[in-house]
């Protein structure tokens, strides 16, 4: 007496979903605040914190039209406050030569 169960035993199958997860960055923002951020930190060097505040500028501008915001909208702040140090330093130096002449 031969059963025949085969068409009662079917192979465990396990169903494998893939899910392609991309993590969507903003590249150009990062890029912005940390540009700002080295800018803000070397205020003191006349000639790199130009560059580096222009460019974290730009690069924070062009990000904030990207999503994530977070770093982009910080990288600005920072550009902000490191234009208002740079046009407080200008000014003090010039009065300082003014004042010695």
């Amino acid at each position: 007496m031969e059963t025949n169960n085969s068409a009662s035993q079917q192979p465990n199958q396990q169903q494998v979903i893939i899910n392609n997860y991309v993590k969507q960055g903003n590249g150009l923002g990062t890029a912005g605040f940390v540009l700002a951020l080295i800018g803000l930190l070397l205020c003191w060097v006349p000639v790199i914190d130009w560059i580096l505040w222009l460019l974290g500028l730009i690069f924070s501008f062009i990000g904030v039209f990207k999503a994530p915001r977070g770093l982009a909208i910080a990288g600005l702040v920072i550009s902000f406050i490191g234009i208002i140090i740079l046009i407080t330093l200008i000014a003090a130096v010039t009065t300082a030569v003014a004042s010695a002449l």
